[in-house]
């Protein structure tokens, strides 16, 4: 963080908090910033687009929604000479990720990424090493690690409430009808269901398994070169094991599971965005436990990268370097095994 994001403002604004800038501003950018209101230690303060005019009417939409001023850069590169921003939000698309936030680190930016966090692992291997030089703070915005549910969740399975956890199971699919125009089918572009979707069952897994020893993935591609479903098993030494489905073909459920020697912890649908947890174990009755976030549940990727900040760490102890850098490689094994030739711009 700047040093004069510590300051007091004449105004008396206090300037401790976080000053974000939002690269991109696409879909999952709206949604994130519409939650911003929910966020502690951080202010929403400039947006940067290759278009000026987006960029502008973003910064108008949600800087009247969150009732504060929202400054508008016609380019990337100008939002991350903004002097008055400390932290960037890269929203663009998979294969823009891995240059973008190498330049944001360079800058001397905090930088959240949305996931998937790079389209390929050279790509997230370039971006580290730009954090060490720098010595900036980097995190994946895998936002549903930072979920009430998946919270509860670990401290479950840390108090041993279903024993060793031996397995997990997940699948996220949805329904899309094909369209070569559409970023979701571009391969330049980082389209696929395995960066869109496919990027959430297998975090889910790492997350509670670890890192892998194999991945097997079978699928199939569509006529521009991406993914449009895939089944990927993971394999571990002492035998443990991951099921994952995600697809463009399927409306799946959305279902994790967790299972341990002594019962299992069910996500219910969907379970990268939960509100709840079902708890099972041998010889008791199911518990249900509702935890909903507030807001949308955005805010809370962004709590934990303003938490990091204030005590001048330069990763997240939840999301680390290491897990991502874990998923980005069963992610490439599998883009490999299926033929996607996925690749950074």
């Amino acid at each position: 963080m700047s040093d004069n994001a510590t300051a007091i403002a004449g105004d008396g604004r206090d300037m401790t908090q976080v000053r974000w800038g939002i690269l991109g501003p696409g879909r999952i950018a709206a949604k994130v910033a519409a939650d911003f209101g929910q966020v502690d230690g951080g202010v929403l303060t400039a947006v940067g687009s290759s278009s000026l005019e987006r960029a502008q009417a973003f910064a108008a939409e949600h800087g009247a929604a969150l009732g504060t001023p929202i400054r508008s850069h016609g380019s990337h590169e100008a939002l991350l000479a903004d002097p008055e921003v400390d932290a960037v939000y890269i929203a663009t698309p998979h294969s823009d990720h891995a240059r973008q936030a190498v330049a944001a680190a360079r800058a001397g930016k905090a930088v959240l990424v949305e996931k998937s966090f790079t389209a390929t692992l050279p790509g997230a291997e370039q971006v580290f090493a730009a954090a060490r030089e720098s010595g900036t703070f980097v995190m994946e915005a895998m936002w549903t690690r930072f979920q009430p549910a998946l919270v509860r969740a670990r401290e479950l399975i840390a108090d041993g409430a279903i024993g060793e956890v031996r397995a997990v199971q997940a699948d996220l699919g949805v329904r899309r009808e094909f369209d070569p125009a559409d970023r979701l089918f571009a391969l330049e572009l980082g389209g696929g269901a395995l960066l869109d979707l496919g990027v959430y069952v297998v975090s889910f897994a790492q997350h509670f398994l670890g890192d892998p020893k194999t991945v097997t993935a079978t699928g199939t591609l569509l006529e521009t070169g991406v993914d449009a479903e895939a089944a990927i098993s993971l394999g571990y030494p002492d035998g443990r094991a991951a099921s994952l489905l995600t697809s463009f073909r399927l409306p799946l459920p959305g279902q994790g599971r967790i299972f341990g020697t002594d019962g299992w912890i069910d996500i219910p649908p969907r379970f990268h965005h939960p509100t709840s947890l079902v708890l099972h174990r041998s010889g008791a009755d199911p518990q249900p436990l509702d935890l909903a976030p507030d807001g949308a549940g955005y805010a809370l990727e962004f709590d934990e990268v303003n938490r990091a900040l204030a005590a001048g760490a330069v990763q997240s102890e939840v999301m680390p370097w290491s897990d991502t850098l874990a998923v980005q490689s069963v992610l490439q094994q599998a883009a490999d095994q299926l033929g996607v030739a996925l690749h950074e711009r």
